[in-house]
């Protein structure tokens, strides 16, 4: 059989993609996941013994969550049903479990309903499953690249055991790969070679994604026959760099993991850390204006009045990144991310406006003090609106010590402590020495007369 009608056969009109055709057919034939397949872990024995039970298997794209679901069907002898979320709905899904109850009737046969996407599913039509799994109708597998703990119904959880696929190792795609060239194809054979340096490099292409590894090999393949080249080599693999797309799910997991992961760098102060969770988020195709929003956040959050210069550098970064675009306006974000990750860290004032907001959510709205107000009419200066107010500014340092700006219920409350880092060291120290002067002022509040204090 030659190489084209090998590697390229349709089965009728319908043409077959290599990752489809090269599913493998046994849990030895399975390349990654060694967590979960290997000898002695718990999923290698269920498919090793055809023991079959509901679970969900959460990971990226491409470690072979479509693969093991058809595994685990074929260990069981059972019968396999797959629904994609992104393209069925109600109707679908009673159509499954009515083929489903028909082998089960008929055929004194399991089934395993396979649903891709899972987490695309609402809650109501999660909930239509759970009858059917509850009473045995369907062995429920469901894939979903979400954190299940956040996309999938507690009672669909309850039911599923969850199960964590992770990326595969470059050694592991580069295996795959391999297999796939010499005993799949028996490519050496009809005169094409696959070079070493061009596998390593279509495993690192790939990221971790065996489909996606898969589908380069095979678009390689493809040119170089229509080319009638002999060989496969670094040029090849470089042309198909140029639309790279490493794993960067805008929305979905990786997108809050590797923000996290800047957002954590930086308040542990590591601005090189720091630098690589953000070029690794424009590497993967994200909006730098996200990433200079988020920047002004920590700016806030994490170093606050420690250095408030942070916020203004955080700022300006953005207001760069519009007026220039890029790649100009990244490097001013990656300036104010290193400077963020090695500025004094604080995080007093996120901490005190949400103790305030929390204070006032639990108390009644006490009514602003009679001296705090205003009193721009006669009548409202009849009812001491503004009487025994202290001007700050005339007042010795320009500070009325002893007055009190709280309503009465909470005079004395306290949410701002500043931290002994940066400037907020400087700022602590003052607001000592004001509270100090509080403390030693002979004073009366709340309109009922207040002394001067001596100079």
């Amino acid at each position: 059989m030659s190489f084209v009608s090998d590697l390229f056969s349709c089965q009728g009109d319908r043409f077959e993609p290599l990752a489809a055709r090269v599913r493998p057919k046994k849990v030895e034939d399975f390349f990654g996941q060694s967590h979960l397949l290997a000898p002695g872990e718990p999923l290698h024995d269920a498919l090793c013994q055809g023991v079959l039970h509901s679970m969900i298997l959460w990971g990226p794209p491409g470690v072979g969550k479509t693969s093991f679901a058809n595994l685990l069907a074929q260990s069981g002898n059972a019968c396999f049903i797959s629904l994609s979320a992104v393209m069925s709905g109600v109707k679908e899904i009673k159509e499954a479990v009515g083929q489903a109850k028909m082998n089960q009737t008929s055929r004194q046969q399991q089934t395993v309903l396979f649903v891709d996407e899972v987490h695309r599913f609402n809650k109501s039509q999660q909930d239509a499953f759970l009858p059917y799994i509850e009473n045995g109708t369907i062995v429920f597998v469901g894939a979903t690249t979400e954190n299940p703990s956040f996309s999938l119904n507690n009672a669909l959880l309850s039911r599923a055991r969850v199960y964590t696929l992770n990326k595969l190792t470059d050694d592991e795609l580069i295996a795959l790969l391999e297999k796939t060239i010499t005993a799949q194809f028996g490519f050496n054979a009809t005169g094409l070679a696959v070079l070493d340096e061009a596998v390593l490099a279509l495993a690192k292409l790939a990221d971790g994604d065996a489909r996606r590894a898969l589908n380069l090999l095979e678009i390689l393949i493809q040119q170089a026959q229509a080319s009638g080249s002999s060989k496969i080599g670094m040029a090849q693999v470089r042309e198909l760099g140029l639309y790279n797309a490493r794993s960067f799910d805008k929305g979905g997991d990786i997108f809050y993991e590797q923000i996290s992961a800047l957002h954590k760098s930086v308040r542990g102060s590591d601005p090189d850390a720091a630098l690589y969770w953000y070029c690794r988020m424009l590497d993967g195709g994200c909006d730098p204006l996200y990433v200079a929003r988020r920047v002004v956040r920590m700016a806030s959050e994490d170093i606050g009045n420690a250095d408030p210069k942070a916020l203004t550098i955080a700022l300006d970064a953005w207001q760069t990144m519009e007026r220039l675009g890029s790649p100009e306006g990244e490097l001013a974000i990656a300036q104010a991310v290193t400077y963020l990750a090695v500025a004094p860290k604080s995080n007093a004032v996120y901490t005190a406006f949400n103790q305030c907001r929390k204070a006032i959510a639990d108390a009644p709205a006490f009514d602003v003090p009679a001296h705090l107000r205003n009193a721009p009419t006669q009548l409202l200066k009849s009812l001491g609106y503004g009487e025994e107010y202290r001007y700050a500014h005339d007042e010795p340092m320009a500070f009325a010590a002893g007055e009190s700006y709280f309503p009465e219920q909470l005079d004395g409350a306290r949410f701002y402590y500043p931290t002994d880092r940066g400037l907020e060291q400087k700022i602590g120290q003052k607001l000592e020495y004001l509270r100090e002067l509080n403390c030693h002022a002979d004073k009366k509040r709340y309109g009922s007369g207040t002394q001067e204090p001596e100079s």
